[in-house]
């Protein structure tokens, strides 16, 4: 047993010395009755004693409220004083007082006694006393402790789990967390890393308190994974190609194309991180702990049954989804989407963009033209609404038909007159002239001229109208082969020389080529081509004459050869000429000198 102390062994002299004086001179002589409450204040001492020694400065004790004043709350700790406490540690946030006379109380000694001889006690040093005691034992058990995040500082956050902690911005969650500022106001459980009681630090874990909570969920939703099982989430991150959904310790991927039957540009357009979503198992890799996911199949394919409600050339109404540079997507229902390709949205414009005749969200009418259920394709038409104006087209202009038209476009192909409403006719490069050679035909006509053409065939298919200018004069090369003959000598100007020979103009428009190997042999340069230049005019002999191909060969070399020939044979013809006079010639002298009869 602890000794009593000196202070406390004199209260008790004094106590006894008051007592003897009231009983009088009779009892100073004590019986055995008198014997035994010695005995019994001999243990009443020490049990007094024992109770002094407990009550220490720093230690928390158990006490009772006896009296509550303006300043102070007295409360019996069962020392020889009561102990007090300031009122303020019994004032709640709303001004309200909370203790009441007998309410049991824990409270810290502060100081055993001041100048009043009172011992000073606080309820709320004991209250901190007794949270180091249970930050030391969910430290040592590695449990969790409750705590609300009160602000942001320097690497982290404070926390007040009735003592000031610290949360290292690291440790916020179980991934990185971009903005601490949105945990301020928010009650999690945190583990205890380290703490040092003297210094009055605590370092807390809310990672490792939900690493903890996951690999519990973990393993039981381990037994829930199969396939085509439902199962709640929670949207834990976003992607262009799908959600990842946190299944309880597991997280599992539900892609894009997964989540609605109809199309979306991105999955944030219907979920956030944080939103609640139920979801269905449609493959589990146990060994890789890998799930995939799918929302839509939650609820039946919309396309089941679609032939029968959109058959082909049915007339359907939907809203336009979206456009694209090739044509427009329809939506028809939730989940069900026809294409409107460009070539699709007029007989006649010249549709660039779909821009040009549709606007998203906006309704339409259109025809179906084709389906295919297994690809779940829809192909729509807008121009099959109104009748072909082609087929009009091929009545009113019969082939061989002269007409009238402006030039709306020019290209380095050919010239574009207009026909008729939204109908363009298109007269090639190479329907301009017969004999003409044109690189561009903006080097004869101009946008806006008005000229006539004849129509040469109309492609209602491929929708296609091919006019003619050089059609409206006879081809001149019909004649040609009756007009050049082979053998037949003409005449010429050189237009142009070539490597392979010389082109030379026997009249407007029509060409004949004399081939090198057909020149004259240049004695002096070897080379036929230099003794020539343009516009020098030369003789020839047409050699062949092919009107389709609008080709005529030519030689000089044969026109040569010829002159030869021709020479040789006059030559010849003299001679025989000559022979045949010397005869006669002869015969008449001889006739002449016979003798007469």
């Amino acid at each position: 047993m602890v000794k009593a102390t000196d202070e406390m062994k004199e209260d008790l002299s004094l106590a006894t010395e008051e007592d003897d004086s009231a009983l009088g001179d009779d009892q100073g002589v004590l019986d055995d009755e008198n014997q035994d409450i010695i005995e019994d204040g001999q243990s009443f001492m020490e049990l007094y004693e024992e109770s002094l020694t407990n009550v220490s400065e720093g230690k928390v004790v158990k006490g009772e409220i006896v009296q509550i004043d303006k300043e102070f709350v007295l409360v019996d700790i069962g020392y020889k004083s009561e102990g007090q406490i300031r009122i303020a540690e019994f004032i709640n946030l709303e001004g309200e007082l909370t203790a009441k006379v007998s309410d049991k109380v824990d409270v810290l000694v502060v100081r055993k006694e001041n100048k009043d001889g009172r011992i000073i006690l606080s309820k709320e040093k004991a209250a901190r006393v007794k949270l180091w005691d249970v930050v030391e034992e969910a430290y040592k058990n590695e449990g969790t402790i409750k705590g609300k995040i009160i602000s942001q500082v320097k690497g982290g956050l404070s926390v007040d789990i009735g003592l000031q902690a610290f949360l290292p911005g690291s440790q916020a969650g179980l991934r990185p967390v971009r903005d601490l500022g949105t945990l301020i106001g928010t009650e999690h459980e945190f583990r205890i890393l380290k703490y040092e009681r003297r210094q009055g630090n605590i370092v807390l874990s809310r990672r490792a308190a939900l690493e903890e909570e996951r690999k519990a969920l973990r393993e039981k939703t381990f037994k829930l994974l199969e396939k085509d099982a439902v199962l709640e989430g929670i949207v834990t991150n976003i992607k262009d190609y799908g959600i990842f959904v946190d299944l309880g310790g597991i997280d599992g991927l539900l892609h894009i194309t997964d989540i609605a039957w109809r199309r979306i540009g991105h999955p944030s357009e219907l979920y956030q991180v944080g939103d609640d979503i139920t979801v269905k198992i449609l493959k589990f890799d146990k060994e890789k702990e890998r799930v995939s996911l799918g929302l839509k199949q939650l609820s039946p394919d919309p396309w089941t049954g679609v032939d029968e409600k959109y058959p082909v050339d049915s007339v359907v109404k939907g809203r336009v989804a979206r456009l694209t540079n090739f044509g427009a997507f329809v939506e028809l229902e939730e989940g069900v989407e026809g294409l409107i390709h460009v070539s699709e949205m007029s007989w006649t414009g010249n549709i660039r963009h779909p821009s040009q005749v549709l606007s998203a969200e906006t309704d339409v009418e259109t025809k179906v033209l084709s389906l295919d259920v297994a690809k779940k394709r829809i192909s729509l038409s807008i121009k099959q609404l109104e009748p072909n104006p082609w087929d009009l087209i091929a009545e009113n202009y019969p082939i061989g038909a002269i007409i009238e038209g402006k030039i709306k476009n020019i290209t380095d192909f050919g010239l574009f007159i207009g026909i008729d409403e939204g109908i363009d006719g298109l007269v090639h490069i190479s329907d301009i002239s017969w004999t003409e050679k044109i690189n561009n035909p903006s080097e004869i006509y101009n946008k806006g001229d008005e000229v006539r053409t004849v129509i040469l065939d109309i492609d209602k298919e491929n929708e296609r109208f091919s006019l003619g200018i050089k059609q409206l004069e006879p081809d001149p090369w019909t004649a040609v082969s009756e007009k050049y003959i082979p053998g037949t000598q003409v005449s010429g100007i050189v237009k142009s020389i070539t490597d392979f020979g010389i082109f030379v103009e026997l009249e407007v428009g029509i060409e004949g080529l004399i081939h090198v190997s057909q020149l004259p042999k240049n004695n002096k340069e070897g080379n036929p081509l230099t003794a020539f230049q343009v516009k020098d005019e030369i003789k020839a002999v047409v050699v062949n004459v092919s009107a389709e191909d609008k080709r005529i060969g030519l030689s000089m070399r044969k026109l040569e050869q010829n002159a030869e020939r021709n020479l040789h044979k006059n030559y010849v013809q003299n001679q025989e000429r000559a022979t045949s006079n010397l005869g006669e010639l002869l015969k008449e002298k001889i006739k002449n000198f016979e003798p007469q009869a």
